[in-house]
Formats: C-alpha cells, sequence, structure tokens
C-alpha cells in the first residue's frame, strides 16, 4: 500500500472548531465523491485535541510551536494506481476540485504532505 500522509494546518481566520468542522463535513464528502476516479482505497481524517492537551508530549520531544490541526491519510494499493490516477481527464478535474477546496481551508504553504511506504509493527 502507497500512503499520502497530510499533516493540516488550519487557515488563520479560521477556529479549529471551524476548520475541523468543514473539513469533516464538506471535504470529506468531496473525497469520497471523487474517490473511484481517483482510485483511493482508503481515506482517514485524524482530527487534533488543542494544543494545550498535546503540548507536555511536544515539549519531552522539543517540538513545541509544531501544532497541527489534524492529518489526512489516503491509500492506494500501489505505486501505479496512485500514478495512473491523474492520469485522465477526469482524474484531473477530480484532482482540481479537491485542491481548490482545500485553498478554502488548509494553509497549504505550511502544511506539509508526503508519500510514504508503510511498515505495519503492531496491528490488532
Amino acid at each position: 500500500m502507497i500512503k499520502l500522509t497530510f499533516c493540516l494546518k488550519r487557515l488563520p481566520h479560521l477556529s479549529r472548531e471551524e476548520f475541523q468542522s468543514y473539513w469533516r463535513d464538506t471535504h470529506a464528502p468531496l473525497v469520497r465523491e471523487h474517490a473511484d476516479v481517483l482510485k483511493i482505497a482508503r481515506y482517514v481524517q485524524s482530527h487534533s485535541f488543542p494544543e494545550s492537551a498535546s503540548a507536555p508530549l511536544a515539549q519531552a520531544r522539543g517540538s513545541a510551536g509544531k501544532d497541527f490541526d489534524g492529518v489526512a491519510e489516503l491509500w492506494w494499493t500501489d505505486m501505479e494506481s496512485f500514478a495512473s490516477a491523474g492520469m485522465t481527464a477526469e482524474g484531473q478535474e477530480a484532482g482540481r476540485i479537491l485542491l481548490e477546496d482545500e485553498a478554502r481551508f488548509i494553509d497549504l504553504a505550511n502544511s506539509p504532505i508526503f508519500l510514504v511506504d508503510e511498515f505495519e509493527v503492531i496491528g490488532r
């Protein structure tokens, strides 16, 4: 499985609650609508708690001040599925629609995004 990991920071004019509500209630259905065209096998949103809840963990690791509002994880069965999803006109249009929507609530310039190859260590 190939996974895209997207660490999200909200736009400055949005509260954490506004950001997470939009992400869950507006953006998630949009991703679901385009999942088949984009060959997305799985999509998970992880909504962070307020920074104060994680502050002791972050400070113990020297990462204070690097708070994210959530993490989006999207899976594809393999790199070919991921790469081919954007090769069609329909896939490119779906990608454009999702990116346009992301710009409404995500601070894209400060939200790292990267592909990973998962290695499960513990699975229950």
